[in-house]
């Protein structure tokens, strides 16, 4: 049965097989979602295929790669009060996108729900499920999962009007780790994230990726977002602590070095997070520090 309740934002570069595979996946789940695709400047007939065989999709052409921020575009528009983020190499499973929105419907302090994620062909758990399941975050007795410090794009549904409130995602940081300055503005708002392990998403990674580039900008938006948003001291911490953790090579020096160049912006928009917030960061900071599961920069 069709559910009008959450619109699919999908964003990508060069990846024209992979998503006409995720459109497919889409249009067959029984929720019969609008779907909006952001066409981040592909030169690989990406858009004209899109609108060949899925016409109902709805296509926005920035002319430019504009990384996470095409999300932002997509949601500008959406009229559903739920959106859920997909990549060009994910899809989601019939029946969740329906059991996110119940979730969201029935707490009305609820801004994100986070699926388990399936890794294709296989359908093995990402290792990152496990630390979603067993987050150390606390939350409210009446939140209906785990409570999270953060998320994954593209596996989350999120309410629309506390994503445009808490501004989306952050131009600068473009792509790589945008998630986590995000996660914390919402809880800023009062908002809470939650896991949800009954619903799921599917991610076949693609082959079409520069994992040295993403690298860079993970290292370099995590020092961003800890000087935007971290008390002086962790901030200092946490710098230390990644000077000394990072890989030695020019791809984390070149982080660094565009981290320090953008300082005058940086504290120009500096916001110090609420001492409760602060707390729930420090708590995961710290499980961060023994995660093996996913890191941009180990």
């Amino acid at each position: 049965m069709s559910d009008p309740r959450t619109t699919v934002v999908v964003i990508t570069h060069n990846r024209r097989d992979e998503l006409l595979r995720t459109l497919g996946h889409l249009a067959d789940l029984p929720e019969r979602p609008p779907v909006v695709v952001v066409d981040n400047a592909s030169t690989d007939g990406t858009a004209d295929a899109v609108a060949r065989h899925h016409p109902r999709v709805r296509l926005l052409r920035p002319g430019r790669n504009l990384g996470a921020v095409g999300r932002n575009l997509a949601v500008r528009d959406v009229t559903t009060p739920y959106v859920a983020f997909c990549d060009d190499d994910s899809w989601w499973a019939p029946g969740s996108l329906s059991g996110a929105a119940d979730l969201l419907d029935r707490h009305p302090a609820l801004a994100t729900v986070t699926a388990r994620i399936l890794v294709e062909p296989h359908g093995t758990e990402d290792p990152i499920v496990e630390e979603l399941r067993h987050s150390p975050v606390r939350g409210p007795d009446w939140l209906p999962g785990p409570a999270l410090g953060s998320f994954l794009a593209a596996a989350t549904t999120l309410r629309a009007d506390a994503f445009r409130a808490a501004g989306g995602f952050h131009p600068r940081l473009w792509l790589g780790g945008e998630e986590e300055l995000l996660a914390v503005d919402l809880a800023a708002h009062g908002w809470w994230l939650t896991y949800a392990d009954h619903l799921t998403i599917h991610h076949h990674p693609s082959l079409a990726r520069d994992a040295t580039k993403r690298r860079g900008h993970g290292i370099r938006n995590t020092l961003w977002f800890t000087w935007l948003r971290r008390p002086a001291g962790p901030a200092l911490r946490r710098t230390a602590h990644l000077a000394r953790t990072v890989p030695r090579d020019t791809v984390s020096l070149r982080a660094f070095a565009e981290a320090a160049a953008a300082l005058p912006w940086v504290l120009r928009e500096r916001r110090v997070l609420p001492r409760d917030v602060e707390a729930r960061m420090r708590v995961l900071e710290e499980a961060q520090r023994r995660s093996t599961a996913r890191r941009y920069v180990g």
